[in-house]
């Protein structure tokens, strides 16, 4: 189930799906110790003596967000009942709280006794071996901890606190859990529970005809009983709606500062930008590490998920940051980089969000038994390319004095020298997509564009002897391309090719790709120029989705939650960052307004395909139209940022043009 609301301030993420269940919290780090494993935390309505939970058919659901907020505006509906709660949620810019308020309304003439029940399932540590949920009675709070991770819950409806409470055992011989025990409206005021365990608590309240009550349900997460119990003090003593409040100003301040958009965008697509400035806000730790992903519902596939950082995702997330005007957002992202940086001068396959190397499927040996590197090299050559847009856009020559020896030089260093001396191209590494070895274009052209960047680099700081070294290598790679990565017959550029580790022999790979579009994105090539537009054509054509859905695949016949066998209708799902990467190239190549309309369009098909709350899954589902994969994906708000940023240079620039 795609995660339908995301709200978190860097250290504390909290994600929440189409029924206003919370499924994910993480903390210290986005992506890392989710301390619900995406188990439901169930909300319940008792209306006078019937119960409903959100989740059940009777609800009508709408998920969205307050606008240029992190703070959600969802509205949940009981015809039969005649209830309308709108829920609106976010967690503190600062401080480790997560507030929720729900306004009950009550649409009839009648009056109503109602009862809001509120379940919370953690796995702390992300285990559920040795928890504690307790109600602590001084505050009438409840608590569940381990080790140094509390989480204190609490809540109010009118004047009143929690009303009825009890703790119990979940998922364990025959027990379900304590949310079981609200269903007939009452709980059994057990005051602990140690083990796998669960609580719920109620609140409760009266509601005059057609009249609106307001409750507030909080959290607040520290390393301490003391520490969760003073952020408690510290939300009853600003006010549960100033708290909210604070919230909602700070993020609509932040989302608001950074690059104006001038050109003929609609305001569906400028929704969108800001949405998703606030979205990969929100999948960026305070320490720098950039999360692909915090859907745990992924687990269900391959018991592996998201939640690390690709050094490719993040350089390109962060580059699309930069060109958004958030600059010191990604600052920490530059050194992390630095810092877990190999002494060989590469950038291993993914890292947790706290630095400490992630899972990987490259093997350190060959078919044929030769070491090998277990790396994307293009995930290190994007950093250097990253870290000069940065630089080119803020000028802070401190800031690439202070990367250079420990960032920039290395990894230069071994992107020249990393070389298959018999075609002067990049020596075999993973493809971007982490499915194959070989030698990509991708990748050459990527390493081509961190070249050039570690020249001017060097050029800037008065190392000119590296500074030609470097600019020569990416000659170098630019010339290898067109020799053995550029097919002649077909005027268009190959996807790779493989090299025999034993014979030497060269097998071409003419697979339709979608990520060729790296031929201009990088430097290598000009947009306009002939042999980039021819490939770029010929792979629009192929990897267009051709159902009523829309959208481009990654490449031919791709077999990743793969829907039909009719690759000629569907070559494979079309993917949020494989479309934008078509209107990149109409962007760029555009001499007229009138040629950024097929980049238009696709604005405009992304934003048909966001969820409702405009967050942006990885794939969509060739026949419905619905997301596939994780949601959100970073990669394609960043890439929206991006492509969006694009446009509005190029609208200005043939606007003064005309």
């Amino acid at each position: 189930m795609p995660r339908e609301l995301v709200v978190g301030n860097g250290k504390l993420l909290v994600n929440i799906d189409k029924d206003l269940q919370v499924r994910d919290i993480y903390f210290p780090f986005v992506g890392h110790q989710n301390h619900v494993q995406g188990h439901p935390n169930r909300i319940g309505v008792c209306v006078d003596d019937t119960f409903y939970w959100l989740n059940s058919e009777n609800w009508t659901i709408q998920t969205n967000y307050h606008e240029d907020s992190l703070v959600t505006n969802s509205l949940a509906v009981l015809p039969e009942q005649q209830i309308a709660i709108r829920v609106e949620e976010g967690v503190h810019q600062r401080e480790m709280v997560f507030m929720r308020k729900f306004s009950v309304e009550n649409l009839s003439k009648h009056h109503r006794h109602i009862k809001l029940f509120f379940h919370q399932d953690l796995a702390i540590y992300e285990n559920e071996v040795g928890d504690t949920a307790f109600f602590s009675p001084k505050d009438r709070t409840m608590i569940h901890y381990k080790r140094n991770r509390y989480f204190l819950f609490n809540g109010s409806l009118g004047d009143s606190g929690i009303k009825q409470y009890t703790t119990g055992v979940k998922r364990f011989h025959e027990q379900e859990g304590t949310f079981r025990d609200a269903e007939d409206g009452q709980l059994h005021f057990n005051p602990i529970a140690q083990g796998s365990v669960d609580s719920t608590f109620s609140l409760e309240g009266e509601l005059e005809p057609n009249a609106t009550q307001e409750a507030y349900y909080w959290m607040t997460v520290g390393k301490s009983l003391k520490e969760v119990q003073a952020l408690n003090d510290y939300v009853m003593e600003t006010g549960r709606q100033q708290t909210l409040d604070k919230i909602h100003t700070y993020w609509k301040s932040w989302v608001n500062k950074g690059q104006v958009l001038t050109a003929n965008f609609s305001p569906e697509m400028i929704n969108l930008y800001k949405r998703s400035l606030l979205v990969v806000r929100t999948q960026t730790n305070e320490n720098g590490y950039i999360i692909a992903a915090n859907d745990s519902d992924i687990l269900q596939y391959n018991q592996d998920h998201y939640s690390y950082m690709w050094p490719r995702d993040g350089a390109l997330i962060a580059q699309a940051m930069v060109k958004a005007g958030y600059h010191g957002m990604v600052r920490n992202f530059f050194r992390r980089c630095s810092e877990v940086l190999s002494d060989e001068g590469y950038l291993f396959h993914k890292y947790n969000p706290d630095g400490s190397i992630g899972s990987s499927w490259h093997p350190l040996v060959g078919e044929s038994g030769e070491e090998q590197l277990p790396i994307q090299e293009d995930e290190t050559a994007l950093v250097l390319w990253a870290f000069w847009e940065d630089y080119a856009a803020t000028g802070d020559i401190e800031f690439a004095q202070s990367l250079y020896r420990p960032l920039v030089r290395p990894s230069a260093e071994f992107i020249l020298n990393f070389i298959d001396e018999q075609l002067n191209l990049p020596s075999p590494s993973y493809d971007l997509w982490e499915e194959r070895r070989g030698i990509f274009t991708f990748t050459a052209s990527t390493v081509y564009g961190g070249l050039v960047a570690a020249s001017r680099f060097a050029n800037l700081l008065g190392e000119k002897e590296s500074a030609e070294r470097y600019e020569q290598g990416a000659k170098r790679i630019k010339e290898a391309v067109e020799k053995y990565l550029f097919d002649e017959n077909t005027g268009t550029f190959f996807r790779g090719l493989y090299k025999d580790g034993t014979t030497g022999e060269i097998i071409v790979d003419q697979t339709p790709e979608s990520s060729l579009y790296g031929l201009f994105a990088f430097g290598m090539y000009d947009a306009k120029e002939e042999k980039v537009n021819q490939t770029m054509s010929v792979i629009s054509e192929q990897l267009r989705v051709k159902t009523n859905v829309g959208g481009y695949a990654r490449y031919k016949n791709d077999t990743y939650f793969k829907q039909t066998e009719d690759i000629h209708e569907v070559p494979g799902n079309p993917w949020i960052i494989c479309t934008l990467w078509v209107a990149k190239w109409h962007i760029l190549k555009a001499v007229s307004i009138e040629e950024l309309q097929p980049a238009y369009e696709i604005f405009q098909w992304v934003c048909e395909h966001s969820l409702s709350s405009g967050l942006l899954p990885e794939q969509i589902h060739p026949n419905t139209g619905e997301p596939l994969s994780v949601a959100p994906l970073t990669w394609s708000h960043a890439t929206f940022i991006d492509v969006i940023n694009d446009y509005n240079q190029a609208f200005r620039r043939l606007s003064f043009k005309v």
